[in-house]
């Protein structure tokens, strides 16, 4: 993954910088992964501290899938996550924004610049991205983004952007 070396940035927003996980992010990581109400339509939840070390803390890899931090520029604060996985001809993507930080536009910023990002890395490839059919402001924020439904997957609605 290339990265800014000013910020550890894979890639930025107007906000935001997204960068690997480091050990200070984990206690506000944690907070609300481990929302049971705010997660209810998220995997990757639940776990232990030493679990979510395991995962977030190693050098990510989009083939393997790379969870990566949303950071805000003027405090470095944790806003969210986002996922990245790169299979074939596709790239799956999922976001997360801490509830305390919900409906300020983070969400749509941080996926508008995650696409030009994977278009840039990994030109001709299709942009997926799975919901449950029950989580509305998913489905909402994907459209608004020009995402278009594919079917669904194991339960999830899947959309796409080519």
């Amino acid at each position: 993954m290339k990265r800014d070396n000013r910020m550890q940035a894979v890639f930025k927003t107007k906000r935001c910088y997204i960068r690997q996980f480091m050990k200070s992010d984990l206690d506000a990581f944690i907070t609300y992964r481990n929302n049971p109400k705010w997660m209810e339509f998220q995997y990757f939840k639940g776990l232990t501290r030493e679990e979510y070390e395991e995962i977030l803390l190693r050098e990510p890899s989009v083939e393997k899938g790379a969870q990566l931090a949303i950071i805000h520029k003027t405090d470095e604060t944790l806003i969210g996550d986002v996922f990245v996985k790169k299979e074939a001809d596709a790239c799956w993507i999922g976001y997360t924004i801490n509830p305390v930080f919900k409906r300020q536009g983070y969400a749509y910023e941080t996926v508008q610049a995650m696409v030009h990002w994977i278009q840039q890395e990994y030109p001709g490839v299709t942009i997926k991205a799975g919901t449950s059919p029950e989580n509305k402001a998913s489905i909402q924020l994907l459209k608004k983004l020009e995402f278009t439904p594919a079917g669904m997957e194991e339960g999830e609605l899947v959309f796409q952007y080519v």
